[in-house]
Protein backbone atom coordinates (compact mmCIF):
# COMPACT_ATOMS: atom_id res chain seq x y z
CA UNK A 1 0.00 0.00 0.00
CA UNK A 2 1.04 3.58 -0.59
CA UNK A 3 -0.25 6.96 0.43
CA UNK A 4 -1.05 9.26 -2.50
CA UNK A 5 -1.16 13.00 -1.94
CA UNK A 6 -2.40 15.59 -4.43
CA UNK A 7 -0.33 18.66 -3.57
CA UNK A 8 -2.10 20.98 -6.01
CA UNK A 9 -2.43 24.41 -4.30
CA UNK A 10 -1.49 22.85 -0.95
CA UNK A 11 0.46 24.86 1.62
CA UNK A 12 3.85 23.36 2.37
CA UNK A 13 3.04 22.92 6.07
CA UNK A 14 -0.08 20.90 5.27
CA UNK A 15 1.80 18.77 2.76
CA UNK A 16 4.62 18.04 5.16
CA UNK A 17 2.17 17.11 7.91
CA UNK A 18 0.54 14.56 5.60
CA UNK A 19 3.95 13.11 4.70
CA UNK A 20 5.16 12.83 8.29
CA UNK A 21 1.88 11.40 9.61
CA UNK A 22 1.33 8.84 6.84
CA UNK A 23 1.30 5.27 8.10
CA UNK A 24 2.46 3.79 4.80
CA UNK A 25 6.13 3.44 3.96
CA UNK A 26 5.57 4.45 0.32
CA UNK A 27 4.29 7.96 -0.41
CA UNK A 28 3.50 9.39 -3.84
CA UNK A 29 3.12 13.16 -4.15
CA UNK A 30 1.43 14.48 -7.30
CA UNK A 31 1.37 18.07 -8.57
CA UNK A 32 4.13 19.39 -6.33
CA UNK A 33 4.90 23.02 -7.06
CA UNK A 34 7.41 24.77 -4.86
CA UNK A 35 6.46 23.29 -1.47
CA UNK A 36 9.46 23.56 0.85
CA UNK A 37 11.01 21.09 3.28
CA UNK A 38 9.48 17.93 1.83
CA UNK A 39 10.94 14.95 3.68
CA UNK A 40 12.63 17.01 6.39
CA UNK A 41 13.96 14.71 9.15
CA UNK A 42 12.10 11.79 7.55
CA UNK A 43 13.27 8.21 8.00
CA UNK A 44 12.01 4.82 6.85
CA UNK A 45 9.92 6.06 3.91
CA UNK A 46 10.11 6.03 0.12
CA UNK A 47 8.80 9.31 -1.28
CA UNK A 48 8.07 9.85 -4.97
CA UNK A 49 7.54 13.42 -6.08
CA UNK A 50 5.89 14.29 -9.38
CA UNK A 51 6.31 17.99 -9.97
CA UNK A 52 8.88 20.47 -8.71
CA UNK A 53 9.56 20.54 -4.96
CA UNK A 54 10.69 23.74 -3.26
CA UNK A 55 13.83 24.56 -1.32
CA UNK A 56 15.45 22.29 1.27
CA UNK A 57 14.08 19.02 -0.08
CA UNK A 58 15.22 16.26 2.26
CA UNK A 59 16.79 18.57 4.82
CA UNK A 60 18.19 16.60 7.79
CA UNK A 61 17.11 13.40 6.04
CA UNK A 62 17.50 10.25 8.16
CA UNK A 63 17.45 7.12 6.02
CA UNK A 64 14.64 7.98 3.60
CA UNK A 65 14.69 7.61 -0.19
CA UNK A 66 13.29 10.55 -2.14
CA UNK A 67 12.87 10.41 -5.93
CA UNK A 68 11.94 13.52 -7.91
CA UNK A 69 10.67 13.03 -11.46
CA UNK A 70 11.37 16.64 -12.44
CA UNK A 71 13.73 19.44 -11.48
CA UNK A 72 14.42 20.48 -7.88
CA UNK A 73 15.24 23.85 -6.37
CA UNK A 74 17.90 25.05 -3.92
CA UNK A 75 19.45 23.31 -0.90
CA UNK A 76 18.56 19.73 -1.81
CA UNK A 77 19.73 17.48 1.05
CA UNK A 78 20.65 20.35 3.36
CA UNK A 79 22.55 18.77 6.29
CA UNK A 80 21.19 15.31 5.47
CA UNK A 81 22.36 12.51 7.74
CA UNK A 82 21.60 9.43 5.62
CA UNK A 83 19.38 8.18 2.82
CA UNK A 84 19.17 8.87 -0.90
CA UNK A 85 17.82 11.72 -3.00
CA UNK A 86 17.39 11.00 -6.72
CA UNK A 87 16.70 13.94 -9.06
CA UNK A 88 15.50 13.09 -12.60
CA UNK A 89 16.33 16.59 -13.81
CA UNK A 90 18.39 19.57 -12.73
CA UNK A 91 18.66 21.17 -9.31
CA UNK A 92 19.43 24.64 -8.01
CA UNK A 93 22.16 26.00 -5.76
CA UNK A 94 23.81 24.52 -2.65
CA UNK A 95 22.89 20.88 -3.18
CA UNK A 96 24.22 18.85 -0.27
CA UNK A 97 24.95 21.86 1.93
CA UNK A 98 26.63 20.56 5.12
CA UNK A 99 25.79 16.99 4.06
CA UNK A 100 27.01 14.41 6.59
CA UNK A 101 26.17 11.07 4.95
CA UNK A 102 23.92 9.56 2.31
CA UNK A 103 23.80 10.05 -1.45
CA UNK A 104 22.44 12.62 -3.87
CA UNK A 105 22.20 11.65 -7.56
CA UNK A 106 21.34 14.40 -10.05
CA UNK A 107 20.68 13.28 -13.63
CA UNK A 108 21.18 16.76 -15.10
CA UNK A 109 23.14 19.75 -13.87
CA UNK A 110 23.41 21.64 -10.60
CA UNK A 111 23.79 25.31 -9.75
CA UNK A 112 26.32 27.12 -7.60
CA UNK A 113 27.99 25.84 -4.42
CA UNK A 114 27.09 22.16 -4.74
CA UNK A 115 28.67 20.21 -1.90
CA UNK A 116 29.47 23.31 0.16
CA UNK A 117 30.84 22.26 3.56
CA UNK A 118 30.23 18.53 3.05
CA UNK A 119 31.86 16.59 5.86
CA UNK A 120 32.59 12.98 6.85
CA UNK A 121 33.31 11.07 10.02
CA UNK A 122 34.67 7.51 10.17
CA UNK A 123 32.25 5.39 8.06
CA UNK A 124 29.88 8.30 7.37
CA UNK A 125 30.94 9.46 3.90
CA UNK A 126 28.48 11.54 1.85
CA UNK A 127 28.36 11.27 -1.94
CA UNK A 128 27.06 13.62 -4.64
CA UNK A 129 27.02 12.53 -8.30
CA UNK A 130 26.10 15.14 -10.92
CA UNK A 131 25.38 13.89 -14.42
CA UNK A 132 26.02 16.98 -16.50
CA UNK A 133 27.69 20.23 -15.43
CA UNK A 134 27.78 22.33 -12.27
CA UNK A 135 28.18 26.02 -11.47
CA UNK A 136 30.80 28.01 -9.59
CA UNK A 137 32.19 27.20 -6.13
CA UNK A 138 31.78 23.42 -6.38
CA UNK A 139 33.01 21.84 -3.14
CA UNK A 140 33.44 25.17 -1.37
CA UNK A 141 34.86 24.53 2.11
CA UNK A 142 34.51 20.79 1.48
CA UNK A 143 35.64 18.90 4.58
CA UNK A 144 34.95 15.31 3.45
CA UNK A 145 32.97 13.05 1.18
CA UNK A 146 33.06 12.49 -2.57
CA UNK A 147 31.72 14.68 -5.36
CA UNK A 148 31.61 13.18 -8.85
CA UNK A 149 30.85 15.35 -11.91
CA UNK A 150 30.31 13.22 -15.00
CA UNK A 151 29.98 15.99 -17.61
CA UNK A 152 27.65 13.94 -19.81
CA UNK A 153 27.04 15.90 -23.00
CA UNK A 154 29.62 18.51 -21.98
CA UNK A 155 32.72 16.78 -23.30
CA UNK A 156 34.03 19.80 -25.23
CA UNK A 157 34.80 21.78 -22.09
CA UNK A 158 35.33 21.33 -18.37
CA UNK A 159 31.92 20.71 -16.75
CA UNK A 160 32.62 22.69 -13.56
CA UNK A 161 32.46 26.45 -13.07
CA UNK A 162 34.97 28.81 -11.53
CA UNK A 163 36.42 28.87 -8.02
CA UNK A 164 36.15 25.09 -7.69
CA UNK A 165 37.29 23.82 -4.29
CA UNK A 166 37.64 27.23 -2.67
CA UNK A 167 38.47 26.63 1.00
CA UNK A 168 38.55 22.85 0.47
CA UNK A 169 40.26 21.00 3.31
CA UNK A 170 38.99 17.42 3.04
CA UNK A 171 37.33 14.89 0.75
CA UNK A 172 37.76 14.64 -3.01
CA UNK A 173 36.19 15.88 -6.24
CA UNK A 174 36.26 13.68 -9.36
CA UNK A 175 35.65 15.32 -12.75
CA UNK A 176 35.10 13.32 -15.92
CA UNK A 177 36.73 15.46 -18.57
CA UNK A 178 39.75 15.92 -20.79
CA UNK A 179 39.85 19.57 -19.70
CA UNK A 180 41.18 20.46 -16.25
CA UNK A 181 39.29 23.12 -14.29
CA UNK A 182 40.84 26.56 -14.65
CA UNK A 183 41.78 28.98 -11.90
CA UNK A 184 41.95 26.52 -9.03
CA UNK A 185 42.96 27.92 -5.63
CA UNK A 186 46.52 27.15 -4.57
CA UNK A 187 45.07 25.05 -1.73
CA UNK A 188 43.67 22.51 -4.24
CA UNK A 189 45.71 19.84 -5.99
CA UNK A 190 44.54 18.58 -9.41
CA UNK A 191 45.83 15.23 -10.71
CA UNK A 192 44.89 12.67 -13.33
CA UNK A 193 42.77 10.05 -11.59
CA UNK A 194 44.59 6.76 -11.07
CA UNK A 195 43.06 3.29 -11.51
CA UNK A 196 42.71 3.18 -7.72
CA UNK A 197 40.81 6.47 -7.81
CA UNK A 198 38.43 5.06 -10.42
CA UNK A 199 37.78 2.05 -8.20
CA UNK A 200 36.98 4.43 -5.33
CA UNK A 201 34.05 5.89 -7.32
CA UNK A 202 33.03 2.77 -9.23
CA UNK A 203 30.08 1.86 -7.01
CA UNK A 204 28.82 5.48 -7.05
CA UNK A 205 28.93 5.68 -10.85
CA UNK A 206 27.39 2.25 -11.27
CA UNK A 207 24.49 3.21 -9.02
CA UNK A 208 24.02 6.49 -10.88
CA UNK A 209 24.11 4.71 -14.25
CA UNK A 210 21.54 2.15 -13.12
CA UNK A 211 19.19 4.91 -11.94
CA UNK A 212 19.33 6.92 -15.15
CA UNK A 213 20.05 4.41 -17.90
CA UNK A 214 23.69 5.16 -18.66
CA UNK A 215 26.58 2.77 -19.26
CA UNK A 216 28.79 2.72 -16.19
CA UNK A 217 31.55 1.04 -18.17
CA UNK A 218 31.66 3.82 -20.74
CA UNK A 219 31.66 6.52 -18.11
CA UNK A 220 34.37 4.91 -16.01
CA UNK A 221 36.59 4.26 -19.02
CA UNK A 222 36.84 8.02 -19.64
CA UNK A 223 39.51 10.32 -18.29
CA UNK A 224 38.93 11.80 -14.83
CA UNK A 225 40.68 14.48 -12.81
CA UNK A 226 40.85 14.18 -9.04
CA UNK A 227 40.89 17.27 -6.85
CA UNK A 228 42.09 17.05 -3.25
CA UNK A 229 43.39 19.52 -0.68
CA UNK A 230 47.01 20.44 -1.10
CA UNK A 231 49.19 18.94 1.63
CA UNK A 232 50.40 22.48 2.38
CA UNK A 233 46.80 23.62 2.75
CA UNK A 234 46.71 26.42 5.34
CA UNK A 235 43.04 25.71 6.10
CA UNK A 236 43.74 22.26 7.46
CA UNK A 237 45.34 23.51 10.65
CA UNK A 238 42.03 25.17 11.57
CA UNK A 239 40.18 21.83 11.86
CA UNK A 240 40.42 18.77 14.06
CA UNK A 241 41.31 15.59 12.19
CA UNK A 242 38.76 12.76 12.13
Amino acid sequence: MSTKINADNMHYKDLNHLVSSAGDKDIVIENALGQRYIGTRTSGKNIEIHGIPGNALGAYLNGCRITVFANAQDAVGDTMNSGEIIIHGNCGDAAGYGMRDGKIFIRGGAGYRAGIHMKEYQTHVPVIVIGEKVGDFLGEYQAGGRIVVLGIGCEESCPVGGFCGTGMHGGAIYIRSEHAPAGLPVQVKCEDASPEDIEAIRADVEEFAAEFGHSAGELLSSHFFKLTPNTANPYKQLYVNN
